[in-house]
């Protein structure tokens, strides 16, 4: 074994500036060939101070006749004030076809959730993607998240072990369809993490979690990386439907791809400023995917999304267990309905549909809570998608949660969720929610205007029925809502479900 240590400074690398994006480029790593069997070892240490780009690349010169590549990193926690942003480092690996946007290179990214991570043809760490170890100049990828005020000390360790490599397995992806029941309510959780990047779940532990909270369909979402792709064929079956996707992580939100094409990877490299993510989102859409902005106000550092709704085609409103930043991704969404409840224009852009999804990544996390309830023609990815992307759907916190809600006027006239009830302004509308599987909850619905009808709490079976009368000219949409009772008096209870709105109006 040879091993060479190295030493950076940010301060003597030059910064590489590409369009709007920002990269730093540390001094070449180099290995020379080796007899098969043995192993080259190389070390590099620096500091990154506060500041520093987004992202920092290290070169890695990797001679012919290289089994595997292994990578190895950690770095110091700084001692700083309460409310003062420690060190956070993020890592991941591009090949010898470089590190442009777009992904070309892409060869896996852990973020901060290992500090050591393999590729070789015949296997590799989840989060990664195996491939052969071709010559050239390979690329580690340096996140750093956060930079404490005295700089982020770090240590990159990269060991080579030469060798004829193995053969690459063949991807096997589940199917894009289940049996379903025809047109019909269907259940899933399109916001999933697993061990292929900071979850903690086989994707066997997650779809047995899936059918355990009664849903039929689930949307794979790891951070950064297509690498889980290839793992959940054995997971899927004719009673739930297993759609890919990413979880595409920026400095400035995050957005779900919903049910891309399988082995899609979608580059997260950039941030609002920089103008790139219309590219992306299309990219998304012409994999098949939906875009869906995630946790659109939560408070983690870089969470919030910052890139406008304008490429999006449904926005998560309800993440995980119910919280104040929901309430306020709720609220946000709401006002965003008023401006388009007069529109009959059709496709993205009209109005932006709402859903939830359970954001789990590791036991307590709760599979299914929510969950998007979806009307659909059948248990397909294109049925699902048509569905959400149609505002067909309604968020309940669990299984046992049902929603029914319609709005009726004029000649026999019905319309559903997502739907437009095409009547004069002055016709009565009779609106109608039922609901069970909510004991003690109430009854809300909500317009223009405000909640304007709060039904009494349900009884102990949690099966409820209201009906409320309106005009299309005292309101432009409705939409219903059933909560928990209030625990701090001034503020609405938590959600148990709500429902994308009813427009009313020609």
């Amino acid at each position: 074994m040879c091993t060479d240590a190295d030493h950076g400074d940010l301060g003597r690398r030059a910064l590489l500036v590409s369009g709007a994006a920002t990269a730093l480029t540390l001094g070449t790593m180099s290995f020379a060939g080796a007899a098969e069997g043995t192993q080259s070892t190389r070390t590099l240490t620096g500091t990154l101070p506060p500041g520093a780009p987004d992202f920092v690349y290290l070169p890695v010169e990797v001679p012919r006749g290289v089994r595997e590549i292994r990578v190895a990193y950690t770095y110091t926690k700084a001692t700083v004030p309460a409310g003062t942003q420690n060190n956070a480092l993020d890592i991941g690996l591009f090949d010898e076809r470089g590190t442009a946007l777009g992904g070309d290179g892409f060869r896996g990214w852990s973020g901060g959730a290992r500090t050591e991570f393999f590729v070789r043809a015949d296997d590799a760490t989840p989060g990664y993607v195996p491939g052969p170890v071709r010559a050239g100049t390979w690329h580690i990828a340096l996140g750093p998240y956060t930079v404490a005020p005295d700089g982020l000390p770090y240590s990159v360790t990269v060991t080579l072990t030469h060798g004829e490599p193995g053969a690459t397995p063949v991807p096997s992806y589940p199917p894009e369809r289940a049996r379903g029941r025809g047109r019909a309510w269907y259940r899933g959780d399109c916001h999933l993490h697993s061990w292929y990047s900071d979850g903690r779940r086989t994707p066997a532990e997650i779809g047995a979690l899936a059918r355990a909270a009664g849903l039929d369909f689930i949307n794979t979402s790891d951070h950064n990386t297509h690498s889980s792709h290839a793992h959940w064929a054995d997971v899927a079956g004719d009673d739930l439907l297993v759609m890919l996707g990413e979880e595409i992580t920026t400095r400035n939100g995050h957005v779900v791809a919903l049910g891309t094409d399988p082995g899609t990877f979608v580059d997260w490299r950039y941030r609002a400023r920089d103008n790139r993510w219309a590219k992306y989102a299309e990219r998304v859409r012409r994999a098949g995917g939906l875009v869906v902005p995630a946790h659109p106000h939560a408070t983690c550092i870089g969470c919030g999304w910052k890139f406008g709704f304008g490429e999006a085609d449904a926005v998560e409103v309800w993440n995980g267990p119910y919280t104040a930043d929901d309430e306020v991704s709720l609220a946000d969404w709401d006002n965003t309905l008023v401006s388009y409840a007069r529109s009959r224009g059709g496709g993205r852009g009209s109005w932006l549909p709402a859903m939830g999804n359970s954001d789990a990544h590791r036991d307590p996390d709760r599979v299914g809570g929510p969950q998007t309830v979806v009307l659909a023609d059948d248990l397909t990815r294109d049925a699902i998608q048509a569905g959400i992307r149609a505002g067909r759907a309604y968020v309940a916190e669990t299984k046992d949660v049902e929603v029914a809600f319609t709005a009726s006027g004029g000649k026999g006239r019905t319309a559903g969720l997502g739907e437009r009830l095409a009547v004069a302004a002055d016709t009565p509308v009779t609106v109608d929610l039922e609901v069970s599987g909510a004991p003690g909850c109430t009854l809300h619905i909500v317009t223009d205007e405000g909640t304007l009808f709060t039904s009494a709490p349900l009884p102990d079976s949690g099966t409820g029925r209201a009906t409320w009368r309106t005009t299309p000219s005292y309101a432009a949409y409705v939409r219903a809502e059933v909560r928990h009772p209030a625990t701090v008096p001034g503020l609405p209870g938590a959600l148990t479900a709500f429902t994308n709105p009813i427009f009313l109006g020609t």
